[in-house]
């Protein structure tokens, strides 16, 4: 297969650049948007049999978009993901038709295929509890027990993404009114501390046997190396499995929890946006489905039916 024009590749690295800086998107983002866009090329050089280049780029119209989207339906690519591959492709389009000078909205007015997006699968408030309490009895080793419990009550009490928990280093400790956390694409944001959150980081301190140097990692490994999320993950498949839960009670679902949770006690949803760090209100607002959902399941257990 032919690979794109020199000119073509240089544009793809300068918007990827671009997204890199001016956006401040994540390492992860980045890889899965130069994907998107090198399949998506690559199909066009295959289907029009000639090498592109930029100025051909500006020339597609929507039979090449729909001629794409049905390789990629072929190839049997779900809907979902199909639909993040064509946001990329308009993204490069968008940012190219800018850069040169062209009309893009033939392709830019292209559909995103229809999906039915997963709604996140919390805990209720006693499981999540429970799952809390479980890790911090089944440990043989008191100060791991105590990590797992500590880096939980982060999750459902903070609200924050596992790796946004190991991440903290030693010099957090102890835990602030107001933690500062640096998350997906490189965002800041204030996240308030509960109580039962610092109580827990302090418990797990007093029993760590590892140094709190201000640059050493706030949770260790058993080893003495920062903890491996993994650890986490099987800490709560052993709780889950006591506490008769489902295989989503994950540690993501610690977090969705506590989304979950404040919503149905009445908390704003852009503050809760603010709290996990979503660049999207859209995003956050999944949520608002959970508890409508959750709600609904309660109504159809406990209504009379004639």
């Amino acid at each position: 297969m032919a690979e794109p024009s020199a000119g073509l590749q240089d544009a793809l690295a300068e918007w990827l650049s671009h997204l890199r800086g001016l956006r401040d998107a994540s390492d992860h983002t980045i890889t899965a948007y130069r994907h998107d866009v090198a399949s998506f090329l690559g199909f066009l050089q295959i289907h029009h049999g000639e090498s592109l280049g930029t100025a051909r780029i500006a020339q597609l119209g929507p039979s090449d978009m729909r001629a794409w989207m049905a390789h990629e339906r072929g190839r049997e690519v779900s809907s979902r993901s199909l639909a993040r591959a064509l946001s990329s492709v308009k993204s490069f389009i968008r940012w190219l038709a800018d850069r040169d000078g062209f009309d893009a909205s033939h392709i830019l007015s292209t559909r995103s295929p229809k999906y039915q997006r997963k709604l996140p699968r919390p805990l209720n408030e006693d499981a999540a509890a429970g799952m809390i309490e479980q890790v911090d009895t089944q440990a043989m080793e008191p100060w791991i027990a105590a990590r797992d419990a500590a880096v939980l009550t982060l999750l459902y009490g903070c609200g924050l993404r596992i790796s946004e928990a190991l991440a903290l280093r030693a010099e957090a400790h102890p835990l602030p009114e107001v933690l500062r956390i640096r998350g997906k694409g490189d965002k800041e944001r204030l996240v308030p501390v509960v109580p039962a959150a610092r109580d827990a980081v302090a418990e797990y301190m007093r029993l760590c046997p590892y140094p709190a140097e201000p640059d050493a990692p706030l949770f260790y490994g058993a080893r003495g190396k920062p903890l491996n999320p993994r650890m986490i993950s099987k800490a709560m498949e052993r709780a889950r499995m006591s506490l008769g839960l489902p295989s989503t009670a994950t540690p993501h679902a610690m977090r969705h929890s506590f989304a979950t949770h404040l919503l149905a006690a009445g908390g704003d949803l852009r503050a809760i946006q603010e709290l996990l760090g979503h660049a999207s209100l859209g995003t956050t607002q999944i949520y608002t489905a959970v508890d409508a959902a959750r709600l609904m399941e309660i109504y159809d257990k406990s209504h009379p039916r004639a």
